[in-house]
This record gives structure tokens, C-alpha cells and sequence, in this order.
């Protein structure tokens, strides 16, 4: 079986650090589009518990994860996890 390897994003929330294609930023106007795109077809999971985004999350199914951790916070967990797998 393949090793999986998952990266918290805050709140006890994790997801698959293979599957994120991008970490951004949610201040850019393309950005809120893309999050409300995804909030109407049902592709958004709210991970952010109830606080401000502060990452949002790409994956490779087209889903889009909210988080409330920052985006270099979850960047330095995903080099953290990559420099240990190596």
C-alpha cells in the first residue's frame, strides 16, 4: 500500500498533501470567484471552522479547502513533510 501522507490545516482538520495542487491567498477577486464557484457546485469544504480564511486550498479533484492557518504555515508543513519523506 502506498504511503499517504497528510497535512493538518488547522482545527483537526487534515487533508492529503498529494492531492493540493495550490495554496493561495483568498484577497484576490479571482480567488472569490473560484470559492463561490465552488461553493455552488458543491465542491467547497469549509475547513476555516467559523474564523477567517486565510488559505485556500486547490486540490486535484477540483474541490476547494477553506482554512483559517495562513498560507506559509501550511506551505512550511507541506516542505516539512516533503524534507522527511526525502
Amino acid at each position: 500500500m502506498k504511503n499517504l501522507e497528510l497535512v493538518s490545516i488547522g482545527f483537526g482538520n487534515i487533508v492529503s498533501a498529494a492531492r493540493i495542487v495550490a495554496v493561495i491567498g483568498p484577497e484576490s477577486a479571482p480567488v472569490k470567484r473560484i470559492v463561490q464557484d465552488a461553493r455552488e457546485h458543491r465542491l467547497l469544504i469549509d475547513a476555516s471552522c467559523g474564523r477567517k480564511t486565510r488559505a485556500v486550498l486547490m486540490m486535484d479533484s477540483g474541490h476547494v479547502v477553506l482554512s483559517a492557518l495562513q498560507t506559509e504555515t501550511i506551505a512550511r508543513r507541506l516542505c516539512a513533510d516533503y524534507r522527511a519523506e526525502g
